[in-house]
């Protein structure tokens, strides 16, 4: 499947490559003339810009397939691991720690026995939280209490993989992205920043009293790029975020974009407890998967606030104004409804 790969190059492995991240990082890298090797699960769909596109060869592997990944690590210098499970429902934590944890494990493993340098894709959901409620940082270190999703659960072991590497003398690096938007995101499912600007479009009139940090895929992803190729960069994370902004203020720019009304009523913290314990009876008498879950109403109403200093002085990297990536999203939504 795919192109064939010119091993006389330096073949370079990402996981996840179907993804919203992996196929923007994949586009970056054969801009570069770097030669790709993605893997995708057997269900997955290659996005219609990536199917054909010189410098790529997909590879069927399921990264919590030991065995079957092995192969895909055969002639490759680097790997960018991209692939992940993003979910906040209760019934997914199990499938969380095999994708997230197990499958990281498997890279991690790999990497070592290959001896191949590894950039591996972690999230905010595994960094601690600021104290003083400042803005949060690389150093700030993750508490579990009973309250922590499974998601977050989930991305903080993974990650812990990582570091188990890199005390096993991995070269690796980690990067934490807040919460990445761009017009390739999907729009279905709760778990994806698309879905947000999605019911957005679809008439929200709620907005939540809590904050998040912004940043564009393309962003991620370049970051990514530079980071791997700073070879003197080890053992290190950076958190990747550009901007901090209230939901409110985010709702209120898109709904400009959108040509609608911003949303007004304040979804208070009883009003979402029960929202959510409604939305998990209709589930289960309909069927279907809540459209609100508890782990998603909580982290509405957090307000958190993150800083790219290291990442910044690390790289020099400029982020492309977060407006033009609102603008983006939205006229794509519009022409698409």
């Amino acid at each position: 499947m795919g192109h064939i790969i010119n091993y006389a190059k330096t073949v370079i492995l990402v996981t996840g490559g179907t993804g919203f991240l992996g196929a923007i990082l994949i586009k970056q890298l054969v801009a570069t003339g770097a030669y790709v090797r993605a893997t995708k699960r057997k269900t997955s769909i290659i996005p219609p810009e990536l199917a054909g596109l010189p410098g790529v060869q997909w590879v069927e592997a399921d990264i919590t397939d030991f065995f079957g990944l092995e192969d895909a690590f055969e002639g490759v210098t680097r790997v960018y691991h991209c692939a992940g499970l993003i979910s906040y429902h209760a019934a997914d934590r199990k499938r969380l720690m095999a994708v997230n944890v197990a499958g990281t494990a498997n890279v991690v493993t790999l990497a070592l026995e290959h001896r191949i340098r590894l950039l591996h894709v972690s999230s905010i959901a595994a960094l601690g939280r600021a104290k003083a409620n400042g803005e949060i940082t690389e150093n700030d270190l993750w508490e579990y209490d009973s309250s922590q999703s499974g998601y977050a659960v989930a991305k903080y072991e993974a990650e812990m993989e990582v570091w188990r590497g890199i005390a096993e003398g991995l070269d690796a690096v980690i990067v934490n992205p807040a919460l990445i938007i761009g017009p390739t995101a999907k729009t279905e499912g709760n778990g994806t920043s698309g879905a947000i600007f999605e019911r957005l479009n679809e008439g929200l009139q709620f907005y939540t009293d809590g904050s998040v940090g912004l940043v564009d895929v393309e962003d991620v992803a370049k970051a990514m790029v530079l980071l791997m190729e700073n070879t003197t960069v080890t053992g290190q994370r950076f958190l990747l975020s550009n901007v901090n902004m209230a939901h409110k203020e985010l709702l209120a720019r898109c709904s400009v974009y959108l040509n609608r009304p911003a949303p007004t009523l304040k979804a208070t913290a009883w009003m979402l407890s029960f929202a959510w314990r409604a939305a998990g009876i209709w589930a289960l008498l309909s069927g279907r998967r809540p459209l609100l879950t508890r782990e998603m109403a909580k982290s509405a109403t957090q307000k958190m606030r993150f800083s790219n200093r290291k990442i910044v002085d690390a790289t020099g990297i400029t982020f492309k104004p977060i407006d033009d990536t609102l603008l983006e999203i939205c006229t794509k939504l519009l022409k698409t409804t």
